[in-house]
């Protein structure tokens, strides 16, 4: 199989690494100068003590022919919507796209692209992009994947061929599974970007925990969930497995980027008015995160 990776931050980094060891990767970057040089320095994974250089073909987003056998859509949400206007003008129709964001808020974007097989999936894997080309594998997890239109039968195949370190998960409901990572992602993201602390502060400091703890039953009552001890265990169970780790959003405050609020507590505000409940703590949670996006000189 040919795989294609659209998207080279950490995460589509870290793929083409484990990807590569197995399959032909392109991967189709923001900049060509990204592009060069990852082809004159191949992708380094650092995990733990250990190095390894990954040898991929690159190139910027604007070559992107749709050909694959297998397209990973590895950009962040707000960026999607230029990826699927270029997916759009393709000349083909792409066999099999599977996109990887956080969140909930893609979904609605999904339901008109023009595809023979739509999947989606959710990341349990900590990374840390060091440079144009280097990433540091920082967690281990699994990768859920479910289908969304068409069938399974090409992502059952890719999975098949990849290594035990690097395990695919197929889930029966793409929605459950989306549920319950956009969850962990709507408690430990923004709390952890606000307070600006590692992941396993939330459960060790106890008053940030009671927050934790409040803000997940406004969530669990957004989303009517009937199963709240398993998901707050999970919350639990992930800030434990990453208590080192600096979220996603932590960073992208501390770099001055845009944020996946939008994908996250901003579905989540958008299921509440649908409901007419309120959501106080959600949306002062989202609107701060917000504040903080534009409160850098520089926000790219």
């Amino acid at each position: 199989m040919n795989i294609g990776i659209i998207g080279a931050g950490s995460i589509g980094l870290l793929f083409a690494s484990y990807i590569s060891r197995v399959f032909e990767v392109t991967i189709y970057t923001r900049t060509t100068t990204q592009a060069d040089e990852i082809n004159q320095n191949g992708i380094l994974l650092h995990k733990g003590a250990d190095e390894r250089r990954a040898l991929v073909k690159a190139l910027p987003v604007s070559s992107f022919k749709g050909t694959e056998d297998l397209t990973i859509i590895a950009v962040k949400q707000y960026q999607l919507p230029a990826i699927i206007e270029k997916i759009h003008h393709l000349s083909v129709i792409p066999d099999n796209l599977l996109f990887i964001q956080n969140g909930m808020g893609h979904i609605k974007l999904l339901e008109c692209i023009r595809a023979n097989n739509l999947y989606v999936g959710s990341v349990e894997h900590g990374a840390l992009k060091e440079n144009s080309f280097t990433v540091s594998h920082n967690g281990e997890g699994a990768i859920n994947v479910a289908v969304f239109q068409g069938d399974a039968k090409s992502l059952q195949q890719f999975a098949a061929s990849l290594s035990p370190d690097f395990p695919i998960v197929f889930q029966e409901d793409f929605y459950d599974m989306l549920v319950k990572k956009l969850i962990v992602n709507a408690v430990i993201n923004p709390l952890t970007a606000i307070l600006q602390v590692e992941n396993g502060r939330l459960i060790e400091n106890q008053f940030y925990f009671q927050v934790v703890k409040n803000l997940f039953s406004e969530i669990s009552f957004i989303l009517n969930l009937d199963n709240q001890d398993e998901h707050l265990k999970l919350v639990v169970d992930i800030c434990e497995k990453t208590a080192n780790n600096r979220s996603s959003m932590l960073k992208d405050i501390e770099a001055n980027r845009l944020t996946e609020i939008d994908a996250i507590l901003g579905f989540l505000l958008e299921q509440a008015k649908r409901q007419e409940k309120n959501s106080p703590q959600i949306a002062n949670l989202y609107y701060l995160i917000k504040g903080k996006e534009i409160g850098g000189e520089e926000v790219t």
